[in-house]
């Protein structure tokens, strides 16, 4: 897509600001987000760990370790700070799924890297040194529990921070890098029935009413109004007919929404 950022402004303009919290789908809550009983807590965000759970229906999925090297110089932007950390938890959830956990002392080393930059880097000292040791002993169970215990635990330190608009941003991150993995894995190897994994226009939908609801400062950054028009039009291209699965051609524009997304919170 080609739009400039001065069209890009224009549209945010007629797009109806969120008033409310956007629902997160019920799938991706974690147990430990829940507070008294049904009532959540503000700061709340998708489960990394979760949107693996589903995404482990298409298997194998697609990974590479190329863009890892983009994170050796770190951005300036707290916001893309936040996206990056979230794609780089998924690359570790990606990494131990595709049998690269050789991967993961890497990425754990600029999970910290950026954890430390946002001002949560005390509480995932402990869980870089866990990833690593699970990594050296190949216990992939345990370097997911760990992955998903790092996002918990980023999400806490930000919340102390009263900075909560971050944890929407690693939490999409996060999303966008596990998506764009498992969409080119269905294309390389495509069935409905893998294909209708990838259809959740109501993940679609709630990440792009919350960063349309995040501070007005972030939210009028030139690449999150991109992300948000772009997520809106994943959403449409999700929507399927009652009873009908996705075709080949579906899943490529999905494919190449979520690929232009990716790239954008790993810029």
């Amino acid at each position: 897509m080609k739009t400039s950022t001065t069209l890009l402004m224009s549209l945010l303009i007629g797009l109806a600001p969120a008033q409310d919290k956007p629902e997160i789908p019920e799938d991706l809550l974690d147990d430990e987000h829940f507070r008294n009983e049904t009532a959540l807590n503000e700061f709340t965000v998708p489960s990394i760990a979760k949107v693996f759970n589903e995404l482990e229906k298409i298997s194998p999925l697609s990974y590479t370790s190329d863009h890892l090297k983009q994170h050796d110089r770190l951005p300036l932007d707290r916001s893309r700070l936040a996206l990056r950390l979230g794609t780089l938890i998924a690359d570790g959830f990606i990494a131990v799924q595709t049998g690269n956990s050789d991967d993961v002392p890497t990425i754990a080393s600029h999970i910290s890297r950026y954890a430390k930059a946002l001002g949560a880097g005390e509480r995932i000292k402990k869980h870089a040194a866990s990833l690593l040791d699970h990594a050296k002993a190949k216990d992939l169970p345990r370097l997911k529990t760990s992955l998903a215990a790092t996002q918990r635990d980023v999400e806490r330190e930000l919340a102390s921070l009263r900075d909560p608009d971050l944890s929407h941003l690693i939490s999409l991150g996060g999303w966008l890098q596990a998506l764009d993995s498992a969409s080119i894995a269905v294309n390389t190897k495509f069935t409905q029935e893998r294909a209708a994994t990838l259809f959740r226009e109501d993940v679609a939908d709630y990440y792009a009413e919350s960063i349309g609801s995040l501070n007005p400062v972030i939210s009028a950054r030139p690449h999150v109004v991109k992300m948000r028009l772009l997520l809106q039009g994943l959403r449409n291209a999700m929507v399927l007919d009652e009873g009908a699965l996705p075709t080949a051609e579906e899943v490529k524009e999905v494919t190449e929404v979520s690929a232009e997304l990716v790239k954008i919170a790993r810029k």
